[in-house]
Formats: C-alpha cells, structure tokens, sequence
C-alpha cells in the first residue's frame, strides 16, 4: 500500500466531493426523535437518509449493495454490504457504525454561526452534525474506495448508520435483530462517532460513561401565591429541589453520594489515563470555553475547572459518576418574573456512568433517593427515569495494537494514544453483546472545543482527512 497515494485520494475526494456533501448535510433539521416528536411528518431524516444511500450507491466500488431498511414506527437506518476483494473470502466481516440524525439547535452560536448554517472557517465545518456524525458513512466509504483504488486486499465490509442515536439508540435492537443473520462473523467494529484528545495522532476510545435521566419535579402548592404573603411559611419549591439534589451529589465538589453509582477503574485504564494525561497536560481543562479566566504572568489563562491535573480530569470525566441539570421547568422568564411563590420546579437530570455501572440499576437508584422521605411532605416525582449503560473494550489483540500505531505513524507522523470517553454510545454495548469475539476501534473527530451537541459545533476538516486514511490502514490488516 503506497500510504501517500491513500492519502492523496482521500484528501482529494473530501476536498471535491464529500465536503460540499456535508456542507449540505448541515443545512438540514435532521434532529433524533426525541427532539423532534414529529421526525416522520418533518421528513428531515427521511432526506439525509436519502442523500446518503443516493450517494453511496454511486460509489464505483465493486459490488457494493446498499439499502435504506425500515421496520414500521422506527427511525430508519442505511445498510450498506461490500464483498471482500483478492480472494479473501467473507469469514471475517468489519463493520463500521455512524448516525446521521442530530442533536437540537442550542443556544450560544457566534455572530455568522449556526446549527443549520454551514460555515467553513480555518479549516473547520461549523454546524450542527457535521462532526457528530455525519460524516462517518462518508468516511467509511471513502476508507473503502482507496483500498481498492490501490488494489489492497481486504475483508468484507458492512455499515449500520441509525438516526436514532441522540436518542439513546432505542430504536436500533430491531434493527440489529433483523440485519444480524447478514452482518456475518464480525471481527472488527469500525465506530466513528467518539473523540480525539488531540488532532495531531489518532485517537482510540477505550471507553464510555453511561448515563441515567429523568425529570425531578417538585409540588408545593396548586398555584402561585404572592411572596410576601406565603414566604418563610410555605417552602419554596425550589428549596426542596436543592434539597433533593444534595442526596444525589455534595454541591461543594460535585461528587456523587450513591455509592451504587461508583465503579472500580480497571488498572490498565489507569494506565492509559496517565499516558494520556502526559500527552494532553493542561489542555484536558483548557479546551473548555470558560468564561471568567483571569491571565498570569505566562500570558496563559488561569481557570478554575474542578481539578487541574490532567490525570484525574481524565478519569473525572471518564470513570466517575457526574450529575448534570440539563432543562427546567417552571421557572418564567426573567422579564416576566413577579414576587410569586411558585408552586413548583422541574429539572431535567442527566447523571454520567463509570462504563461499567448499569445504566438501568443507577436510574432505578437515582428514582428512591430523590423521592423517598420528601421534606415537607411535598410532592415529588422522578418521572420517565431511564438509563444507557457504557461500554469498556475488550482487551486490545496484538495484531490490532500493532495496526493502531502503523496507522498513526503513517497518517500523522505520531504515536496512537489511547483515551475514555465520557460520552454515551449505547450502540457499543448492544453490540459486545452481539459480538462479544469482535474488536473494536472506536474513534472520532471531536476533539479540543469541537462542542458537539453544543454552540459553535464544528468538523476539523484536516484531521478527517487523516483520520480517514488511518481507517483505511487498518481495514487492510484484518485477515
């Protein structure tokens, strides 16, 4: 394999064919259903569904099959099935994964930015999906085209790209059940929907936190009364919510109370955090747009993240338990805010998961502390309280290690690096399931200040490109 003439093809097919493709895969709505109820009706995923089967379809890579395949009531997925080429037969099957369908609009885009208003700016995609994860069947594909383009053996090849996952993947068990008798003896899985601690080498995610939500809403009275009238009789709602949450995690350091919530890190994730952590030093806490950050005599920005070593930021935010309040409700506007007791308040929670903790358990856990022994007799629920679990990878094979830094050496010029994720794939454990022989490479493009689901969210437009030949590299070593 001429590792130039790789990526020379890759950089000149993203530069003349798929850039503008996710240009326009930006312009497009193509929210997860749980943030667009009416996803059938709107038909934004039915579009980027479409768009991508059009385009893969015309792909000159021999005996392609590709289909979009649907189970009635359930967002869609693409299929897509590629035969593996000089005479290596079908034994062993790589399967890549992505989605397309995206996270809602969020507020905070810059002036010129927005989730539906592609920008390339500095060698970067703004907009919203773009990075998470729109591009990995383009990606997959591409991988694919220049292996053959060289004539390099290698396996067959299968796709799964869902438009589910924003929303947890709750409709993606069918479709694995329904595709499982052809997706054949997996021997690789290929996801392209994680992180990068860095965009100068690749990447490999060794992990995901789960996460457990629900809406926490507590009752105090049946309307608003005035303040002046009720205050310092009848508790403030408000109150008993802070109350509630102190349960659940200390308000002064941020750590989780539950001890159910808690795992043990396994010594060789230690390891890698501490490789990592050597790798990335203080930018583990300075890729954050902070707000507040005072300068030192350095010129540097001085902030006050929860820890400034980057050792156990990385594990903070990999294999520890961490609430967040994501939504509320029953809070007016500032403008239209009167001297009124509320009668009650509502946060949307999402609690972050060790990836070995169950996801289902820890929401069950999370629904008795909060509304066991209400203070003040109030009303308190923990309604629609439901849970994702992790994923850790199986141990990494020797040929695959190998593979992993070939690749980095020959796409960037360095190392790989190896690093937990603290976001959820729900997919990844489905399919350990599925698949508990296979090897993973789980990887991505999200890296420092990348924001997804966030303002501002953007696709480094180099480091795809390399990302994409490494992919390849790898592909080509599967026997």
């Amino acid at each position: 394999m001429n590792l130039s003439d790789l990526q020379q093809f890759v950089a000149r097919r993203y530069d003349e064919d798929l850039i503008p493709r996710l240009v326009d895969y930006v312009r497009i709505p193509a929210k997860s259903p749980a943030f667009d109820p009416n996803w059938a009706e709107h038909g934004h995923l039915a579009k980027v569904m479409a768009d991508a089967r059009q385009w893969a379809a015309a792909q000159p890579i021999a005996g392609l099959q590709v289909e979009i395949v649907s189970i009635e009531g359930r967002t869609p997925c693409l299929f897509f099935d590629v035969p593996a080429t000089q005479g290596l037969g079908g034994e062993r099957t790589v399967m890549f994964y992505g989605h397309l369908d995206k996270q809602p609009e969020m507020t905070g885009w810059r002036d010129g930015l927005g989730p539906w208003t592609p920008k390339i700016e500095d060698g970067k995609l703004y907009g919203r999906g773009g990075a998470d994860d729109g591009y990995a069947v383009y990606a997959a594909l591409t991988a694919i085209a220049a292996l053959d383009a060289q004539g390099v053996p290698r396996p067959r090849c299968v796709g799964l790209i869902e438009t589910c996952e924003e929303s947890g993947s709750f409709d993606l068990p069918p479709y694995l059940d329904l595709l499982a008798p052809r997706l054949g003896d997996v021997a690789l899985v290929v996801g392209m929907d994680s992180g990068c601690g860095n965009y100068d080498q690749l990447w490999v995610t060794t992990s995901l936190r789960g996460v457990a939500t629900g809406t926490l809403t507590v009752e105090v009275l049946t309307e608003g009364v005035h303040s002046g009238m009720a205050s310092g009789l009848v508790p403030s709602s408000f109150r008993i919510a802070r109350q509630l949450l102190d349960r659940v995690d200390d308000s002064a350091t941020g750590r989780v109370r539950l001890p159910e919530l808690h795992a043990d890190i396994p010594a060789e994730r230690l390891e890698q955090a501490a490789a990592a952590g050597a790798i990335l030093g203080d930018e583990v806490w300075r890729q954050f747009p902070w707000v507040g950050c005072s300068h030192g005599a350095d010129g540097h920005a001085q902030c006050r993240p929860t820890t400034t070593d980057p050792v156990e930021g990385i594990l903070n935010r990999t294999w520890r338990p961490a609430l967040s309040v994501v939504g509320a409700a029953g809070l007016p506007a500032i403008e239209s805010a009167g001297n009124v007791l509320r009668p009650k308040t509502s946060f949307k929670l999402s609690m972050r998961l060790p990836p070995t903790v169950d996801g289902e358990r820890a929401a069950q856990a999370l629904k008795r502390a909060l509304e066991a022994d209400p203070p003040y007799d109030a009303r308190v629920r923990f309604d629609d309280a439901h849970g994702a679990s992790g994923w850790n990878a199986p141990p990494t094979a020797p040929w695959l290690k190998r593979s992993l830094e070939q690749a980095s050496q020959g796409a960037f010029g360095k190392p790989a690096a190896w690093l937990g994720e603290g976001g959820t794939i729900p997919f990844m454990s489905m399919l350990g399931e599925k698949f508990p022989l296979a090897q993973f490479v789980i990887t991505g493009v999200l890296g420092p200040k990348s924001n997804a689901h966030g303002p501002n969210e953007f696709l480094h437009l180099p480091y795809v490109k390399r990302l994409t030949a490494a992919v390849a590299g790898i592909v080509a070593d599967v026997r």
